[in-house]
């Protein structure tokens, strides 16, 4: 593999973590917003738009602090920790079209909660190699290889805060106050890339990966141990170099999907910024991992494009998998818009993997546009019931974008509890503009229901052109929120995040 094509690899996998502008950073100080060059109106050719970098993907142009935030309501006393959520915010941008949003530089934006208070907001870049120049700041180390400032996900595990990235660059670990420490390995024991959205198994105490790379001829799943190492590591054959971006785990298997979106060689030997393209010709399949050992077992299905996967569970001679789709095809590489283009607005299904009869039945449980599924992570592996969903308008025209110009088409903002054994949902609406992040729910101290708890989420407050973050009861899904902490800026659309409880 060429340098050029090495370096094309890092930024699709870096895109492959899915789902304004800034200028050049002088030594020493904060990076400030340059906006794209104005271009002149015709009457042939609409303005061009990058939506990406626009309204709530705007990416925020300096690092903050801010002690003793305002608090609206009274926040549970019994949350104590950090939410923390990570997301491409790009730095050091001179021209839009040689950018696209998921590979923006990795900012991490974190409120600390205590005793009913709200002590303190950050939002730090990720400090790679790169981020560290771009910033005046002395690189903390060598070099390693494929670094990335890690854009898609932060999570708590073992005492450590570690932000995620898929394909290839390793986690990267960050103090409390969200400063980075430097790169982590697991102790010494991961080889090669990583995933974005791990599963821990609270009851075998198991943290779950699955991972890729484009040079691979295989994909891994890997289990790190109570320890923090890696403990054991399966290969599992695949053709084509897939992009895998997320998994499914239960009590018996690790769930994979090798869906039509695959490397392409020819576009990292171009310099193409995202290597990777809808192979239409490719059948779509699900597989099974047995967790015990053995072979993958491989299902056929209608070609789709999974987001990402809620939860999955065993019942009986089946595997039940909960996730959000978008309709085929999905181009991550987007047709000029600056992001992703889909075909259409993501839904949750729902798939029932039969093994006795070699087939996978799909149901949809609600085509209502919306992302980020995420349940209570103490029953990741078994049976849920609850799912929470986010709906933001910006974020659902923004996939429809096709060339660059929004389609003319009205969409809410909104969070989401699903009740999957009703068949019902609850829907927390948001005002207009109020784009809303994912939802993460906390269980109460003592909880014995699934759903008693908090959703926490960072919402857009567009009277103050700031965020807020908002704290709803999980069982009065659509009441007042318990508590609005006001934030000191601006926290842009972007991917996943944590609750990291004190220990």
């Amino acid at each position: 593999m060429t340098d050029r094509s090495r370096r094309s690899v890092l930024r699709g996998a870096a895109v492959a973590a899915a789902g304004g502008i800034a200028g050049t950073v002088a030594k020493g100080a904060p990076a400030r917003a340059a906006q794209p060059r104005p271009r002149p109106r015709t009457t042939t050719r609409p303005e061009r738009h990058w939506p990406f970098l626009e309204v709530a993907f705007a990416p925020v142009t300096e690092e903050l602090t801010a002690f003793g935030l305002p608090v609206t309501g009274r926040l549970p006393r019994e949350l104590n920790g950090r939410f923390l959520r990570n997301g491409p915010n790009v730095l050091g941008l001179e021209d839009p079209r040689a950018h696209h949003w998921m590979l923006g530089e990795g900012m991490v934006h974190g409120v600390r909660l205590r005793n009913g208070r709200a002590e303190w907001y950050r939002n730090r870049w990720i400090r790679s190699a790169a981020v560290a120049d771009k910033l005046g700041e002395p690189r903390q180390g060598p070099v390693p290889p494929d670094d990335f400032a890690c854009n898609t996900h932060v999570i708590g595990h073992r005492g450590r805060i570690l932000a995620l990235q898929e394909s290839g660059p390793l986690p990267y670990e960050l103090d409390d106050e969200l400063k980075t420490v430097g790169t982590y390995d697991f102790r010494g024991t991961l080889e090669g890339a990583f995933t974005a959205h791990t599963k821990f198994d609270a009851r075998a105490g198991e943290l779950h990966a699955v991972t890729y790379y484009p040079a691979w001829d295989h994909v891994r799943h890997l289990v790190i141990g109570p320890s923090g190492r890696v403990l054991r590591t399966t290969r599992i054959p695949v053709t084509g170099a897939p992009m895998m971006h997320d998994f499914a785990l239960t009590e018996r298997y690790v769930v994979v999907f090798d869906m039509p979106v695959v490397f392409d060689p020819a576009g990292a030997e171009r310099g193409d910024p995202v290597p990777y393209v809808w192979h239409a010709e490719r059948p779509a399949r699900v597989g099974l991992l047995p967790r015990a050992g053995g072979a993958v077992r491989w299902f056929e299905v209608d070609p789709v494009f999974y987001s990402h996967t809620v939860n999955a569970y065993d019942e009986g001679a089946s595997v039940i998998v909960d996730m959000t789709t978008y309709p085929a095809p999905f181009d991550v590489a987007g047709r000029g818009s600056g992001g992703p283009y889909a075909a259409g607005t993501a839904s949750v299904e729902r798939w029932t993997v039969d093994l006795a009869h070699g087939r996978v039945r799909t149901r949809r449980l609600d085509d209502r546009p919306q992302e980020f599924p995420r349940v209570n992570e103490a029953l990741v592996s078994r049976r849920h019931r609850y799912v929470y969903t986010a709906a933001a308008a910006d974020m659902t025209l923004a996939y429809l974008t096709a060339d660059g110009n929004p389609p003319d088409r009205a969409f809410g903002n909104a969070l989401v509890k699903h009740d999957l054994l009703r068949g019902t949902t609850q829907v927390h609406r948001l005002p207009r503009g109020a784009a809303a992040g994912e939802a993460v729910f906390v269980p109460a101290e003592g909880a014995h229901a699934e759903d008693d708890g908090y959703t926490l989420a960072y919402v857009h407050d567009p009277d103050r052109g700031a965020a807020d973050l908002l704290v709803l009861a999980a069982q009065d899904f659509t009441g007042e929120p318990v508590a609005r902490v006001r934030l000191p800026g601006r926290v842009p659309l972007g991917f996943h995040g944590s609750w990291i409880p004190d220990a």
